[in-house]
């Protein structure tokens, strides 16, 4: 990509794509993204202040206002479906760049849109994907189960 931030707008987007905004996840196609999220009240498995720190700044759907495209509720945790409209909740879309040199990798300004590591092909990405949210990812920690 030749923008630093990985900036994309919807229309760029392809199935297997991972992206970022206030969500993570991987884009499946028809405006439909799989990620995981911690359901209401549950932190993201550090046991320190970090837990409450970044599960009260990410934002989310009111539990008692389901998304009426997708049903999209915060309360609910694990691997589940959402549109991109609930993932991206007003924030930018960026796309995550996988394979990039060092170089790209430390000039980058937001750090979480690129990995060093090679990418999955795209049918791979989205057979896990699919396999996960059929099936349960378990209980989400960012050291043990990420």
């Amino acid at each position: 990509m030749g923008d630093l931030s990985n900036k994309i707008g919807r229309d760029g987007l392809k199935p297997g794509d991972h992206i970022c905004s206030a969500l993570g996840g991987i884009y499946v196609g028809d405006g439909m993204v799989i990620h995981f999220t911690r359901g209401a009240g549950q932190g993201i498995g550090t046991g320190t202040v970090l837990d409450q720190i970044i599960f009260s700044s990410s934002r989310s759907h009111p539990s008692d206002n389901p998304c009426p495209r997708c049903g999209y509720q915060s309360r609910l945790g694990g691997v589940i479906s959402s549109c991109i409209d609930c993932i991206l909740s007003g924030g930018d879309l960026y796309l995550s760049e996988y394979d990039v040199s060092p170089v790209i990798f430390l000039a980058k300004a937001k750090g979480w849109t690129c990995t060093l590591a090679p990418s999955d092909a795209p049918e791979d990405v989205l057979r896990r994907a699919s396999f996960l949210l059929e099936n349960g990812f378990g209980r989400y920690h960012i050291f043990k189960n990420n």
